[in-house]
């Protein structure tokens, strides 16, 4: 399958512009809920938090769902990949890292959803939403609850 192009829209026209803000959600294939758990959520951020260093693009808030995750990211300075590119290589080194975990065909689905926060929009409202999604989900009674949720960098918006 083809990656959809209207998908990676924005890493043509963003260049240049300050500051910029993403909204981002992975997914796993056929959204196997093997993510919510210590050693994978480990990773996880352990790739985030090495991001800016190796990408170029700093990741804020995140929660990790079952199957799938939703992080915000900034990227940062020139040097920074592109939306695409810095999502592409984070897939490719967290796959073998959650096999490794012991969740045996680890993979994620190809395609990943992005929104650019514009100005209007408040990146904490953004957040309470997101950090709503484990007590909408049922799995918690209190978005406090949910273990596999927090912050790695203070992203300024």
């Amino acid at each position: 399958m083809r990656g959809r192009k209207h998908l990676r829209r924005l890493d043509r026209i963003l260049p240049g512009l300050s500051p910029v803000l993403f909204f981002i959600t992975c997914c796993v294939t056929q959204r196997r809920g093997v993510l919510a758990s210590d050693p994978v959520s480990a990773v996880l951020v352990f790739a985030w938090r090495d991001a800016e260093e190796v990408h170029g693009w700093a990741v804020g808030r995140y929660v990790v769902m079952p199957d799938h995750v939703h992080f915000f990211a900034s990227p940062r300075g020139e040097k920074a990949k592109s939306l695409s590119q810095f999502i592409e290589c984070w897939k490719r080194w967290t796959s073998p890292q959650i096999r490794a975990t012991g969740v045996s065909s680890f993979s994620w689905q190809r395609e990943f959803f992005d929104h650019l926060l514009r100005g209007g929009e408040s990146y904490e409202e953004k957040w309470e939403y997101v950090r709503a999604n484990p007590v909408r989900r049922g799995l918690v009674r209190s978005a406090d609850e949910w273990p596999y949720q927090g912050d790695v960098s203070v992203l300024r918006w």
